[in-house]
């Protein structure tokens, strides 16, 4: 970054290339007003605030470039009267309260500072508001027509929901659509709640008026999201013990002042009636209140009685997605350790568990190749199977304005939402065709000389043998088989293959199906065919991880086959290294996978099942027989914030902190460890998962001898050289830092493979393997298939989303089907349907539109009272049982 030398005031500073005056004058340590400027937005120049000297002439500094040797008067009395005067007549037309004593706005706080007081505000107000919203409340009277929100909405968040309607001072902000705002476009990322600098718009509560610019005198904690997988950094607001507000962090280089509906605002489940605060202990049928001592108790006593009965592989435990690293680590050091078991598990299984086969067996590593801040740099996104704008939504945010900077897109997805509605060329493969889509665009590379011949000789290994198959699969074939027409699949390969630095994007639309391995190395065949990953020509394959930990999870060990670090069990030497550090043997034989415990539960071969900070019974699929496994197993015991179905089936319930009520670090989509710190505490007899491991350990006679989580994250990277530079210590000096990073001294590496690929060999290796059909294929009787996946308002099962406002943004399950399928099956837009599969069925209700293509429907699982996954089947990926949760046959009737 080149720096240039600014004078302010006669003092010498010296500022980046390209930045204002502004930002000089702030640098030297002078505060100026620009109640139109945010330094995530553009600059405008209209409020005339920010007057300055530069060189002898009057300039507003927030539009004003810094050149080098510019000579610049800030603190001069005239120049501080001009400003003055400027914020005296945008307060002339506000109404008193707008400078209010208790009023934190920025507005209030400038003219407090420049001597403004309330009587300068004579307006009369009247202009009315709007409380429709949850989180969003408008005070007209309050808005000076600044912009602000205006660019927030267009420039960050993107959704372009709010403009400036009316004339001279009658001007004001308003929903784009027209109408209230609860029904307008708008996603409540908070961005214009954060940026507004009058009080306009607030977060209604004792929210109203704070923002990550001006920090209140309230306790803050810094920590991470425990929502979708991003990882954004947020600084929590609390008083007396409850979260006042939530808002995002200016310097985190994930989310970079910005939040989604879910981080910002969806932390009302915390204060739910319904969170559950004392041990539950079934006793005649009925699950009652226990205390800690009798909960554990009879958990000790039935896991020695399981292993007594069946051996240590009679015990099982799903671990957490959403809990800490070093939640998880424990977890399974506890099985290995304690119980002498590989039987543990954790949700990537049904999510990711394709990603980590396939990218390790494509690149070496079971992660992202990639900084997401790479990603943005690219000139070409294809993005996959994913739909960020609402199951991501910073990273969709950032995505879409790169694009909207001159990107070049590729969508792949079967739906027309979110990006691909700015995509040059959108893709709309039948579900379950991504490997011959992918094999199309590959053949299109090699055909039309866009492969990187150099690459593939010096780092690629298996070029023939995909050439070969690759000769099955010419565009006209392929277009048969996706139903993408050959033109589309051509331009998309032409964008991608002639791009300088492509980047690629994927979600769960390519890992949640039968073959879903497959698809993941077919997709990561393009990359490598390019030469776009481990060198600048472009920035690699990368995973959008669905929950907040997914990603640490499985880092930390919490998986059947593998230790921390992902050393296989079956490896001599992996296990003498953990075995050194843990003191004890570690089975060789790898455990369970999450079905299999299930099926195991059936057969009476599992006598008991730990599962924590999972709704299994509403999330994974073929509902009914999960609800089988469960009632078959002698002892389910369950870690939860509410009572769950899951829950229901438990013979022990343990009440759990929730992510904002822990100490322990989350690892996000693009390998970056981070710090999460409790901001209040959990309620009632609530324990954190950790502090529910280390006593079932103690009360069982062993140590685990991790006594705080800094310990175990300490331990881990004993066990596992990736992580062995990496402490609290550390992330709460320097923020986030990606692995691997085996040396304190290392600042970890955020892209991969720059000089070899983590293979045996050092090559990424090339994947020959054929297309094959899905699990299910639609007929006369179940003639539509259904797609899954996420919407905006709510996460996963809904447990937190549902517990508060977002309830009232999304408030049922709908069922996405095209107009003429509509009319084909006489279904009515907003009528109650029943959907039926080959597996069971579940109540929905219709919304038809265009965003699904004719013979297919959608549904998000957010609501596990519907039903959705009693319809999805039991097939799964065949290298990592990953369920096909993104091809079901069904049919649909009007109740």
């Amino acid at each position: 970054m080149i720096s240039i030398t600014v004078e302010v005031d006669g003092t010498s500073v010296d500022v980046p290339e390209g930045t204002s005056l502004l930002t000089a004058v702030r640098t030297a340590g002078i505060e100026l007003p620009a109640l139109c400027s945010d330094d995530r937005l553009s600059p405008a120049g209209s409020c005339r605030t920010c007057l300055v000297r530069a060189d002898g002439k009057i300039a507003a500094s927030c539009v004003t470039p810094a050149v080098s040797g510019t000579r610049v008067e800030a603190a001069a009395d005239d120049l501080r009267q001009l400003r003055r005067d400027a914020v005296e007549v945008i307060v002339s037309a506000l109404p008193p309260r707008a400078l209010a004593d208790d009023n934190p706005s920025e507005l209030a706080h400038v003219c407090r500072s420049l001597g403004i007081g309330p009587e300068s505000a004579q307006g009369a107000g009247g202009r009315g508001g709007d409380d429709s919203h949850p989180y969003v409340h408008l005070d007209r009277d309050l808005c000076i027509a600044c912009g602000r929100c205006v660019r927030m909405c267009a420039e960050v968040q993107g959704t372009f929901a709010l403009t400036l309607v009316g004339r001279g001072a009658d001007t004001v902000v308003a929903p784009g659509t027209g109408g209230p705002w609860a029904e307008s476009d708008c996603v409540a990322c908070g961005g214009c709640v954060d940026t507004c600098p009058t009080g306009a718009i607030t977060e209604p509560g004792p929210a109203r008026g704070l923002t990550s610019g001006i920090r209140p005198a309230a306790a803050v904690t810094r920590t991470t999201c425990g929502y979708c997988g991003v990882g954004c950094a947020l600084d929590v607001v609390t008083d007396d013990g409850e979260v006042t507000a939530v808002l995002p962090a200016r310097d985190s280089p994930v989310n970079q002042g910005h939040a989604c509906v879910k981080g910002r605002f969806a932390h009302g489940y915390l204060t739910s009636p319904e969170r559950l605060t004392r041990p539950l202990l079934r006793r005649d049928d009925r699950l009652e209140p226990a205390s800690w001592d009798e909960a554990l108790g009879h958990v000790a006593r039935g896991l020695h009685a399981a292993v007594a009965v069946g051996g240590p592989d009679a015990v099982a435990a799903i671990s957490s997605a959403r809990a800490t690293n070093e939640e998880n680590y424990l977890v399974q050091k506890f099985m290995r350790v304690v119980i002498g078991t590989n039987n543990v598990d954790n949700c990537s299984r049904l999510c990711h568990s394709p990603s980590a086969a396939g990218l390790t067996a494509s690149f070496g590593l079971s992660g992202g190749t990639d900084s997401f801040d790479d990603v943005e740099r690219s000139d070409c996104l294809l993005v996959v199977g994913a739909n960020p704008v609402e199951a991501h939504p910073v990273v969709g945010a950032r995505l879409l304005q790169r694009v909207l900077r001159g990107a070049k897109l590729v969508v792949a997805d079967p739906r027309a939402v979110g990006l691909a509605l700015h995509a040059d060329v959108h893709l709309r493969p039948r579900p379950g065709t991504n490997v011959a889509l992918f094999h199309g665009l590959a053949h299109i590379l090699l055909a039309e000389g866009l492969a990187d011949e150099e690459f593939l000789h010096e780092r690629a290994t298996g070029l023939p043998e995909l050439t070969e198959l690759l000769d099955d699969y010419p565009p006209n074939r392929v277009a048969d088989i996706t139903g993408v027409p050959t033109a589309d699949l051509v331009a998309a390969a032409r964008l991608y293959g002639r791009a300088r630095r492509p980047a690629i994007v994927y979600g769960l639309g390519v890992t949640e199906h039968l073959h879903g391995t497959d698809g993941v190395r077919s997709l990561a065949n393009l990359a490598i065919l390019r030469g776009a990953v481990g060198t600048d020509r472009g920035h690699g394959v990368n995973p959008l991880r669905g929950q907040n930990n997914v990603q640490g999870a499985s880092d930390m060990g919490a998986l059947p086959d593998l230790l921390p670090g992902y050393g296989k069990v079956t490896d001599p030497a992996v296990r003498a290294r953990a075995e050194a550090v843990w003191g004890v043997p570690v089975p060789e034989r790898p455990g369970l996978r999450i079905p299999d415990m299930f099926a195991a539960a059936r057969a009476g071969d599992l006598r008991a099942l730990w599962v924590i900070g999972e709704d299994v019974c509403a999330t994974d699929p073929d509902a009914n027989r999960v609800a089988q496994a469960l009632d078959a197993c002698p002892l389910v015991v369950c870690n939860e914030l509410f009572l769950s179905e899951t829950a229901r089936h438990a013979d022990v319930v343990l009440p759990v902190a929730s992510w904002l009520e822990k100490d322990g670090t989350f690892v996000n989509f693009d390998r970056r460890f981070q710090r999460v710190r409790p901001a209040v505490p959990p309620p009632g007899e609530a324990r954190s998962d950790f502090e529910v491991v280390r006593a079932l350990a103690t009360l069982m006679g062993v140590d685990l001898r991790c006594a705080t989580p800094a310990d175990a994250l300490a331990e881990c990277g004993r066990v596992a050289p990736l992580f062995a530079g990496l402490s609290h210590d550390r992330m709460d000096r320097e923020g986030a830092v990606p692995w691997p990073c085996p040396d304190p001294g290392c600042p970890g590496e955020a892209t991969l493979y720059r000089e070899r690929f983590a293979t045996p060999d050092g090559r990424a290796n090339l994947s020959a393997a054929p297309y094959l059909p899905p699990g299910e294929q639609p007929d006369d009787d179940y003639p539509l298939v259904l797609v899954t996946g996420r919407r905006w308002a709510h996460y996963n099962s809904g447990s937190m989303t549902r517990r508060g406002g977002n309830l009232a943004l999304d408030p049922v399950d709908f069922l996405d089907l095209h107009p003429d399928d509509a009319v084909r099956y006489d279904v009515r837009d907003g009528a109650s349907v029943v959907v039926e599969s080959r597996h069971g069925r579940a109540r929905l209700i219709a919304r038809v539109g265009e965003q699904t293509a004719p013979g297919q429907v959608f549904c998000s699982f957010h609501f596990p009272a519907s039903g959705v996954n009693h319809l999805t089947s039991d097939h799964a990926d065949t290298v990592t049982s990953c369920p096909e949760y993104k091809v079901t046959a069904v049919r649909v009737a009007s109740t």
